[in-house]
């Protein structure tokens, strides 16, 4: 704020309300209106018939999304915004709506019902490591969920690990807490050589395995079973990944992790590492430097680290370099260490 500009309590009241505008939406996905609206101008009267609704709530929400800009609106009739038209219609090949649910579920929600006292904690209010305890079905819903929202860093990442690699050279990757996968797949898929090794917990990992075989891979993606921390990786990996998991745990913890990870190495592989890594001012950019908040209440001593954190951590592990790639679209970062 510049000193010619009057405090007004505007933004602050639009952080109050801001609850109401998540609502409606997780509200509407779970109605299927942008599904049901299919590209077209209906009333309110027409979509509440499709939709098993009110016509009065119908029209109250519609109009509360039309403010919010993800519907238009002409007389009284309704249309979805193109954006709302390409991500959240069920029908869309860029559906989005499933990272809606998953973030606004009341698993992931609950955790910020009490913010001072988790501030007060320093850590969640879960028991244990919070939401990453072993086989934890947050997970499994997480994997099922969240494949729209990643697509694009992994599609960086496998451009990024096979550009400099012989299309006929052999790729081993090992995909720690592989998830959904996606991961490992896209580097299998754009590099016809790479073998990928997917750990995570037995019920996440079916997921893995459907998504691999709907991608034409499962004959080279392969099950591990177990905790990161436990499962025996083995070695001769050119590659391993890390995506979204460093964040989750303290700094002492992740070395330890890295140090396991260096083992399992080839000399000169890499371990890829996709992360939200703030400016070292810690507020910048702004959608990477925020998500301290989700590990704050989420986990017992999770964090958003910056890259010198993370550089430091891959020293200590013992790897020579490390390089960190900005991801253009998605509000991540890439990491990428050098074992010599």
């Amino acid at each position: 704020m510049s000193d010619q500009e009057t405090p007004t309590p505007e933004r602050i009241f639009g952080i109050i309300n801001a609850f109401q505008s998540s609502a409606a939406l997780k509200g509407a996905l779970d109605l299927g209106l942008f599904t049901a609206l299919g590209g077209q101008r209906k009333t309110a009267l027409s979509l509440a018939r499709v939709i098993g609704a009110s016509e009065r709530g119908v029209r109250i929400l519609c109009d509360f999304l039309v403010i919010n800009g993800l519907l238009e609106k002409q007389d009284d009739e309704y249309r979805s915004s193109p954006d709302a038209e390409l991500f959240l219609d069920e029908n869309s090949p860029a559906y989005f709506g499933t990272v809606g649910r998953f973030m606004l579920s009341e698993e992931l929600l609950s955790n910020f019902s009490d913010i001072a006292a988790v501030v007060r904690k320093g850590g969640t209010l879960l028991e244990g490591q919070g939401v990453v305890e072993a086989d934890n079905p947050i997970w499994v819903e997480f994997a099922r969920s969240m494949v729209p929202l990643i697509m694009p860093s992994a599609e960086l990442i496998a451009e990024l690990v096979t550009r400099d690699v012989p299309a006929d050279r052999p790729l081993r990757v090992l995909d720690v807490a592989a998830g959904h996968g996606v991961f490992g797949i896209t580097i299998a898929r754009r590099h016809a050589a790479a073998e990928v090794v997917a750990l995570d917990w037995s019920a996440v990992l079916d997921v893995a395995t459907e998504n691999a075989e709907k991608a034409g891979v499962a004959d080279r993606h392969t099950r591990l079973e177990g905790d990161a921390f436990e499962a025996n990786f083995g070695e001769g990996y050119d590659v391993v990944l890390l995506t979204n998991f460093l964040h989750h745990y303290d700094i002492p913890t992740c070395t330890k992790l890295l140090r396991k990870v260096r083992g399992a190495l080839n000399d000169g592989g890499r371990a890829v590492t996709l992360e939200f890594v703030p400016n070292e001012d810690r507020i910048s950019p702004g959608d990477q430097a925020a998500f301290s908040l989700m590990m704050l209440a989420t986990t017992a001593a999770g964090d958003a680290y910056t890259f010198e954190q993370l550089k430091s951590m891959a020293a200590d592990a013992g790897f020579a370099s490390s390089e960190l790639y900005r991801l253009e679209g998605p509000p991540q970062s890439v990491v990428v260490s050098t074992k010599a």
